[in-house]
């Protein structure tokens, strides 16, 4: 708990209540593993509130696939300067969301049922986070259109993460992205440190995400005249 108050500082109460919830309404809900409950700390809330450092000041945020809040929700603790959105499609996550939110007080968050694919018409962010949502290659096609040129998106992987950046080279071609990079945060609060794949969105990210919404008319299929 020495990390954590280090880590989440003022904050330490409102996750130590949101820990509380994840072990107690998380674990009953399916939304946490049971053997989790014992080392939510340092393999969750730690591993996620060392994001932080990587994320500028007073940015917008969307959390991809929230689930049970993680990175979302301690994100939004720990940098309450942050505007966070947990975007879920799933009616019984995005219920224990909200719940999470009202019972945290958190004002800076806002819950939203959908997908990505829907949002990105409406949704234009600073950083898009994301964790243990899908391999990097499908993830970039998700996350990229909700992002602003220039904006990141920033992916919590495991020891695969060169490997899925690699693999995922010819989809962030595609949506022209300008910068790609392994990150480690953390480094002597968690171990072993947090590893972040950043992914710096171009000029084209939206363009291209439309393109792959826009429906397609069957082979063979012609206009018909007036």
């Amino acid at each position: 708990m020495g990390i954590a108050r280090e880590v989440f500082g003022d904050a330490l109460p409102v996750a130590e209540r949101y820990a509380a919830f994840l072990a107690d309404a998380g674990v009953e809900r399916g939304l946490i593993g049971p053997r989790e409950a014992d080392r939510l700390w340092d393999r969750h809330l730690i591993n996620c509130a060392v994001v932080a450092e990587a994320i500028p000041d007073g940015a917008e945020v969307v959390d991809v696939g929230s689930g049970a809040g993680l990175p979302g929700v301690v994100l939004a603790i720990v940098r309450p300067d942050l505007k966070v959105t947990l975007l879920e499609p799933l009616l019984r996550r995005t219920t224990f969301l909200n719940e999470c939110v009202d019972l945290l007080g958190l004002s800076n968050v806002e819950v939203r049922r959908g997908r990505a694919e829907e949002a990105a018409k409406d949704l234009s962010v600073d950083v898009v986070t994301a964790r243990a949502v899908a391999p990097l290659d499908r993830l970039a096609g998700w996350a990229l259109p909700l992002l602003r040129p220039g904006g990141e998106l920033l992916a919590l992987k495991g020891e695969r993460a060169a490997a899925e950046l690699a693999e995922a080279g010819p989809v962030l071609e595609r949506f022209g992205v300008r910068t790609t990079e392994l990150l480690q945060v953390g480094r002597g609060m968690v171990d072993p440190p947090t590893t972040l794949v950043r992914v710096v969105a171009g000029q084209d990210a939206g363009a291209v995400g439309r393109q792959q919404r826009a429906p397609r008319r069957a082979k063979g299929s012609r206009k018909r005249s007036s």
